[in-house]
C-alpha cells in the first residue's frame, strides 16, 4: 500500500491515515487506490472489528481533513482514477463493507472530503473542524452522496442550506444537528475517536456488524425490507459461536471473550 494512505492495526482497531497533507489530502487516483486497499485490509483481518480514518494535517496552517476532489488531477486529466469500481469516489463512499468505520475529524472537511465523512458509519470531531459541500461555488455538483446523505444526517432544512450556500457547518452546531457523535478538543480527535472504536470492539462483532446493516437500510427501505433484514441479522447472530459465550459469561459473571464467529 502506498505512503498516501497508511494503515496501522492496534488489537481490535485499524488506524487509515489520508497522508497528503501538503496537497490538503485531495483526493487524486493514488489516494482513492490506497483508501480502497486500506478498507479491503480492514475487511480482510479477522483479528480487527473496528476502523478509524483520519488525516495527517501537519504543516498546514488551517487544518483540512480533506479538501475533495484535487482538481489538479482532474484538469490534468486523471479524473476518471479519482473513482474505483467498487468504492465510487475516493475507493470509499459507496464501498460496501461490514466492519464500522469511524471519522476522526480535526480540521476542514470540504467537498467530496465532506462526503467521505458522510459515508462513515461514526463521525469525531474536534471543535476547530467544519463540514461543508462548496461545489456550488464552482458551479459542480456534489456527486459522491452527499446530496442525499447530508440530509438524511442533519434534516432538510439544514441540509438544503449549506449545499445551496456552499457554507461549511461549524463542528458545534453538527453535533447539535446530530451529524458528528463526539465532539474533542483541537488535536484530540484521533483519542477520542480510539475511545469509541474501544467501546464498540467490546461489543459482540456479529451483532454490532448485522445491526449496522439494518440501521444503515432504515433510512431507505420499506417496513417489511427491513423486518426481514432484521430476522435475518437475528439467524444469524442466534447461530453463532458468540451467543453461547455471551450467555456463559453472563451466567459466570466475566467479560465475554468474543470471536467474531
Amino acid at each position: 500500500m502506498s505512503d498516501i494512505v497508511t494503515y496501522e492495526a492496534n488489537g481490535r482497531i485499524a488506524v487509515i491515515t489520508l497522508n497528503r497533507p501538503e496537497a490538503r489530502n485531495a483526493v487524486n487516483g493514488d489516494v482513492a487506490e490506497g483508501l480502497e486497499a486500506a478498507i479491503d485490509r480492514l475487511e480482510a483481518d479477522d483479528a480487527v472489528w473496528v476502523g478509524i480514518i483520519q488525516a495527517n494535517t501537519e504543516g498546514q496552517s488551517r487544518p483540512v481533513f480533506c479538501a475533495g476532489a484535487d482538481l489538479k488531477a482532474i484538469n490534468s486529466g486523471d479524473a476518471a482514477r479519482l473513482n474505483t469500481e467498487r468504492g465510487g469516489f475516493a475507493g470509499f463512499v459507496y464501498r460496501e463493507r461490514r466492519k464500522p468505520v469511524i471519522v476522526a475529524v480535526d480540521g476542514l472537511a470540504t467537498a467530496g472530503g465532506c462526503e467521505i465523512v458522510l459515508a462513515a458509519d461514526l463521525v469525531v470531531a474536534s471543535t476547530q473542524s467544519a463540514f461543508g459541500l462548496a461545489e456550488v461555488k464552482r458551479n459542480l455538483i456534489a456527486g459522491a452522496g452527499g446530496l442525499f446523505r447530508l440530509p438524511r444526517a442533519i434534516g432538510q432544512a439544514a441540509a438544503m442550506e449549506a449545499i445551496l450556500t456552499g457554507e461549511p457547518i461549524p463542528a458545534e452546531r453538527a453535533f447539535s444537528l446530530g451529524l458528528v457523535s463526539r465532539l474533542a478538543a483541537p488535536g484530540e480527535a484521533l483519542a477520542e475517536a480510539t475511545k469509541l472504536a474501544e467501546q464498540i470492539s467490546q461489543s459482540a462483532p456479529m451483532a454490532v456488524w448485522e445491526s449496522r446493516q439494518v440501521v444503515l437500510a432504515a433510512a431507505y427501505e420499506d417496513d417489511a425490507t427491513l423486518k426481514k433484514m432484521t430476522n435475518d441479522a437475528m439467524r444469524k447472530v442466534m447461530s453463532s459461536e458468540d451467543l453461547k459465550e455471551g450467555l456463559t459469561a453472563f451466567i459466570e459473571k466475566r467479560p465475554p471473550n468474543w470471536q467474531g464467529r
